[in-house]
């Protein structure tokens, strides 16, 4: 299963561009689009949000922790960045860490759920960076680690799609919907064929 969400919502507007484009509703068109896509590869997909409203970062977690096998990918808009670019983020796992469930220990505290899963969230972000970089030139050659909240409290593999960038128009902004949930969903299947052992 994956679990998309949708940045923000309610009365959290994320970024706001000077057109009056709101973060909240680009991320949002960008996620049904994805699901579309991941559907159409036989994926099982869930939002953590259907329309405009406000749930907690537990909240969204408690979604991608839900599935017992799961991918969790959240959709940002920047504020920076060359316009019609794209890029990944994964949690850093902290430095010598072997991971809880590495060590035979299956429950681990609410802020260090993403620990066992780092390298798994590095390997899919890069993968889906290098489809990011094929479909939307001019983004990054590799993924970044970053310190994301909403990533360090999933147990399961996680990483953060961010798009550039707010200052374009909302209709500019979703025209590149296609390309990136073309780009993410490749990542995504190369992902799971690696993980199972299989080439595509």
């Amino acid at each position: 299963m994956v679990v998309i969400d949708p940045a923000h919502g309610g009365a959290d507007t994320g970024a706001r561009g000077e057109g009056g484009t709101q973060e909240k509703d680009v991320v949002l068109v960008l996620a049904r689009v994805l699901r579309s896509e991941l559907q159409r590869q036989g994926l099982q997909v869930v939002l953590t949000r259907e329309a405009d409203t406000d749930r907690s970062l537990d909240d969204r977690a408690a979604a991608g922790n839900a599935p017992r096998r799961g991918i969790f990918i959240s959709l940002h808009v920047a504020t920076v960045g060359l316009p019609g670019t794209a890029r990944t983020y994964f949690y850093p796992a902290p430095s010598g860490a072997t991971g809880p469930l590495a060590q035979g220990i299956r429950l681990v505290p609410w802020e260090r759920a993403q620990e066992p899963f780092a390298a798994a969230s590095r390997q899919l972000a890069e993968l889906v960076q290098v489809q990011l970089g094929q479909k939307l030139r001019g983004s990054p050659e590799v993924p970044a680690a970053a310190a994301v909240r909403q990533l360090r409290i999933v147990a399961a593999p996680a990483i953060a799609v961010e798009l550039s960038s707010i200052a374009a128009e909302k209709k500019e902004l979703e025209q590149l919907a296609p390309a990136l949930a073309a780009a993410i969903a490749r990542g995504v299947s190369d992902y799971l064929a690696a993980s199972r052992g299989g080439v595509r």
